[in-house]
């Protein structure tokens, strides 16, 4: 069995210089790591007159983010390879969680939001989700956040598919210190996804 905490990986925050990294990374995942940033509206709109026009929209948003005061992202390289991304940010720059009817915001700290995690095929079930979680929570320390939030599903000792598991679980969250506060509406795969929170 690997062991996944001696496993070499470099996970840092994105930066403008991982672009040709990360636009090869979502060649084949139309989201771009836009669907949380932008109202449901503003993500649908252009859909049907193009598909690859609105990919080349996204991955642009992206691109321009990538300059912005925080990163958009965190990266895991595996021997020179972008092999992992989690999607996090200020929530309240997270247009379609500020819009939110099943994810309630539940106070005025100004918290930052982990959003999803995609580990590349071939690289699954090595840690490198949990690793990510760890440079996540680095980021926003060092960019002041007073406290990050996830909203991971509980698989309730199923197994479940990583298309569903995107937002992590409940488990690795509270591996790394994060509290359950409150089940919401959402749901992935059917099963609860909870609001957890870590104060920083």
């Amino acid at each position: 069995m690997l062991n996944t905490a001696e496993l070499p990986l470099a996970v840092l925050p994105a930066a403008p210089e991982h672009w040709p990294d990360i636009e090869a990374f979502f060649a084949n995942i139309p989201c771009t790591c836009q669907y949380w940033r932008l109202s449901s509206s503003e993500y649908g709109r252009g859909k049907k007159e193009g598909l690859e026009e609105k990919v080349a929209e996204l991955r642009s948003l992206l691109r321009q983010q990538l300059e912005g005061e925080a990163p958009p992202g965190i990266l895991a390289y595996r021997d020179g390879k972008l092999v992992g991304w989690c999607g996090l940010g200020r929530r309240g720059e997270m247009q379609r969680l500020v819009r939110s009817r099943t994810i309630p915001k539940i106070d005025d700290v100004p918290v930052w939001a982990i959003v999803c995690f995609i580990v590349a095929v071939g690289h699954r079930r090595m840690g490198i989700a949990n690793r990510l979680l760890r440079g996540a929570v680095e980021c926003a320390r060092q960019h002041g956040a007073p406290a990050i939030e996830a909203y991971p599903i509980d698989p309730m000792d199923k197994r479940v598919s990583g298309a569903f598991a995107y937002v992590g679980t409940v488990s690795m969250f509270e591996r790394e210190g994060f509290a359950r506060v409150q089940v919401t509406d959402a749901r992935s795969a059917g099963l609860p996804r909870w609001l957890m929170r870590l104060e920083l």
